[in-house]
């Protein structure tokens, strides 16, 4: 029999909030993290627009000469992995370390620190590059910070999967603990890719919204005038465990997590696959590995983009998969607040899937004003709504055809 994995632990860092209270208040409260971008002169990008991380300090978390040794990206990680732990009440000195591990997912590494020392190398010369330039970039590198600073001895890795890199991180970290490899496992994503190249690699792309007059309102998933999605930056980290071990140390419990699953398009590097198709069998894979039924499902957290494409192929899996009871499920894409956080996206909305289905409420999908018709499902228009959630699903979907769920169930 598999173990029972819970969740004990949260800490996130958003462009809507630097702790999990001021994150889900936004949420609930249909609040824009979205405005024009500060990091860098845009008068040249056809989109000006990102949702940034404010007011975060990573000294209040690390050491400042530590700190400099690290990418935004891993500082970011860091900051959230201690908060979590914060959060869930453990003590590193109470912890075997050899069950204790990290997976964590980030799409694009430190690119931050890849533009500034290609920068140095084109300016000053090779003698120039700091002896930190590798191990500040490459992806897993917060994963190795994190199980650094906690002590964290087990299994640890990074996934890199697009857009659906933190997603994977949490359902594989849930199955490590499944199969008993590990009783504790600090997961989630970070991202921090609101850089020059970045930006241009993906006006280049044409996939973000060029709203720049109206940042706030330019992520509008399932909306009729979406026009590409709005790049966001941060980490959450849940400290899943499991279940006895949790109860033995008297651990408060958000919420179980229940299922996962993934698949592949094998359609495009970009677009997702005709009607959503690799997206519905994820779905199904992760009902599977739950054992439940699709009419048990509350919630959705939706990838939702605010692509065209994405939004509406989106709708249609969630259709071939829930059939007559899509019209009962409630919807929303936290995205039309948050931006799209890249590799660090699943990671925050798996966290308001465990906060939704902890509190019973479902946060919004703002900018909802005029339904796209082929997308008629019920997205929770820019209110949160109550309502009983014994089931929240969460959907992330990658470039290169990657397509992860994970299901997270009410504690009872």
């Amino acid at each position: 029999m598999n173990r029972r994995v819970v969740v004990t632990g949260l800490g996130c860092i958003t462009p809507i909030g630097n702790t999990v209270e001021e994150y889900w208040k936004s949420l609930l409260s249909g609040v824009s993290g979205i405005d024009h971008i500060r990091k860098f002169d845009t008068s040249d990008y056809p989109t000006k627009i990102a949702a940034e991380v404010k007011d975060f300090n990573p000294e209040t978390y690390i050491d400042k000469k530590e700190a400099r040794k690290m990418d935004r990206f891993t500082q970011l990680a860091v900051a959230a992995s201690q908060m979590a732990m914060k959060d869930a009440g453990l003590r590193i000195e109470e912890i075997v370390a050899e069950k204790f591990g990290v997976i964590l997912g980030s799409g694009i590494g430190g690119i931050e620190t890849l533009e500034d020392q290609h920068q140095k190398l084109m300016d000053k010369g090779v003698r120039r590059i700091s002896p930190f330039f590798i191990p500040m970039m490459i992806s897993n590198i917060g994963a190795g910070h994190v199980s650094m600073f906690l002590g964290a001895k087990g299994p640890n890795t990074t996934v890199v999967t697009a857009c659906a890199s933190s997603t994977n991180a949490i359902g594989e970290a849930f199955k490590v603990i499944q199969r008993g490899a590990a009783d504790i496992m600090i997961s989630g994503g970070m991202e921090a890719s609101i850089t020059p190249l970045s930006i241009a690699g993906f006006c280049s792309m044409k996939a973000m919204s060029t709203n720049n007059e109206e940042p706030q309102k330019a992520s509008r998933p399932f909306d009729i005038n979406r026009d590409g999605f709005v790049m966001g930056e941060g980490s959450g980290i849940l400290v899943l465990e499991e279940l006895e071990h949790a109860q033995k140390r008297g651990a408060r419990i958000y919420a179980e997590v229940v299922g996962y699953g993934m698949s592949a398009d094998a359609y495009h590097i970009t677009a997702p696959s005709p009607e959503g198709e690799g997206a519905a069998r994820a779905m199904e894979c992760a009902l599977q590995d739950a054992g439940i039924t699709s009419d048990e499902i509350d919630y959705i957290n939706a990838h939702g983009t605010s692509t065209p494409y994405n939004d509406k192929f989106e709708t249609m899996a969630i259709k071939k998969v829930f059939k007559d009871h899509a019209k009962e499920l409630s919807i929303s894409s936290t995205k039309s607040m948050t931006g799209h956080l890249l590799g660090a996206a699943g990671s925050i909305e798996a966290i308001a899937c465990v906060l939704s289905a902890n509190e019973d409420i479902v946060p919004p999908t703002i900018n909802l004003d005029n339904p796209d018709p082929e997308c008629d499902l019920d997205y929770t228009p820019n209110h949160s709504k109550k309502r009983e959630v014994n089931y929240a699903l969460s959907n992330s979907l990658g470039f290169g055809g990657h397509n992860a769920t994970i299901i997270v169930k009410k504690y009872k």
